[in-house]
């Protein structure tokens, strides 16, 4: 047989296809998404109480982080009342898709943690995460405002809450008191030039004039 013949035999050759699985051997597609989309559920509805109930919600990338060090971040953040959750991050795009929070999507790439908390201690836990080098901050929503890396330093710079109310009522009792004392002084003022004036245009005084 011709060479190029052979050639052109083995290349049409008939292949069988493979042998289908025996039904039953394995879980139907439908039995796996009805699954998936159980826990996909449950997992939606924990996000969404989190994005409901804390005001900070902060990215981190976990950076081959051990076992033991994540334990001891765990425990020196939750001295200060801040916790360390880990969610899928396909679940947690999805979730991010159809609601306002959508461009925070964009962070959960890769192996990452959210650090949650009800009140923004961003000072709290930008010192903490200083300890653990493993673990890099992304970006956080804090007060349903998403910050960069960036915003996130400058809003642990601001004044608490408190030192501004003490300032601003510092600043409202100067304000009375100055407004006070002009209101004394000014009568007081006036009283003794409409006294002087009175003098001067008395009879007493325009005879000592003519004189």
């Amino acid at each position: 047989m011709h060479i190029h013949k052979q050639k052109l035999m083995a290349v049409t050759k008939y292949i069988p296809p493979p042998k289908a699985a025996p039904p039953g051997a394995y879980i139907t597609a439908t039995n796996r998404v009805q699954e998936e989309n159980s826990l996909v559920i449950l997992i939606k509805k924990d996000l969404e109480k989190l994005f409901q109930n804390c005001r900070m919600l902060a990215v981190v990338q976990n950076n081959a982080s051990n076992a033991e060090d994540m334990r001891l971040l765990k425990h020196r953040l939750y001295k200060h009342g801040i916790y360390v959750r880990f969610f899928p991050n396909k679940v947690v795009q999805s979730f991010l898709s159809d609601s306002i929070y959508c461009n925070m999507a964009p962070l959960f790439i890769g192996p990452t943690a959210v650090v949650v908390s009800k009140e923004p201690k961003v000072k709290e836990m930008l010192m903490t995460l200083k300890s653990s080098p493993q673990m890099t901050l992304l970006g956080a929503c804090i007060d349903n405002t998403l910050l960069s890396v960036q915003g996130v330093v400058h809003y642990s710079k601001l004044p608490s809450v408190a030192v501004v109310q003490g300032e601003f009522v510092s600043g409202l009792v100067m304000l009375t008191s100055n407004t006070a004392s002009m209101l004394q002084r000014n009568p007081t003022h006036l009283s003794a030039l409409l006294q002087q004036y009175i003098k001067q245009q008395s009879p007493e005084s325009v005879v000592e004039k003519a004189t």
